[in-house]
């Protein structure tokens, strides 16, 4: 095992060029659409999880070192923590975190960022991470993958 999954671009800095983007979309050219505080709460609680949830992950890859870098090689599944719920924690973060900005700052780029990346995340980085895990490791990958969801509840 050379190599890592064909995966191309960085979810990571794809995310935080996303909410740069909707950021100044959002307060310079587009209209604001108010929303009730509950919807704020709820907005606040999805940051605070998804900052929850992107760290348990990150960590999760670092007490196993392994490189949480989409193209990077790996030696092992991670199936505890965090991953024993979602087989991507990470990726669902970036996905809750910008959904949260649009609950918290009435900005439709943020809603429209988060539906774009999680597209993009589903279609064309997790299907090739699952891919590249089927080919080195098949038996136990098809377990976690039987056990555990992609994204929590599909």
């Amino acid at each position: 095992m050379n190599q890592g999954p064909n995966v191309k671009g960085n979810p990571l800095r794809i995310a935080v060029g996303l909410l740069v983007v909707s950021y100044l979309m959002g307060e310079f050219l587009l209209p604001k659409y108010p929303t009730i505080y509950f919807v704020k709460l709820v907005g606040i609680i999805g940051l605070i999880g998804s900052s929850a949830i992107f760290f348990a992950g990150f960590n999760a890859f670092k007490i196993y070192d392994e490189n949480p870098v989409p193209s990077s090689n790996t030696n092992k599944i991670i199936k505890t923590g965090i991953f024993a719920y979602t087989r991507n924690p990470i990726y669902l973060s970036f996905v809750i975190f910008l959904l949260s900005m649009f609950f918290i700052f009435e900005n439709v780029m943020y809603f429209l960022s988060s539906i774009s990346i999680g597209i993009w995340l589903h279609n064309y980085v997790i299907k090739e991470e699952e891919k590249f895990l089927i080919e080195n490791f098949t038996e136990e990958f098809e377990r976690y993958m039987a056990n555990v969801k992609r994204w929590i509840f599909f």
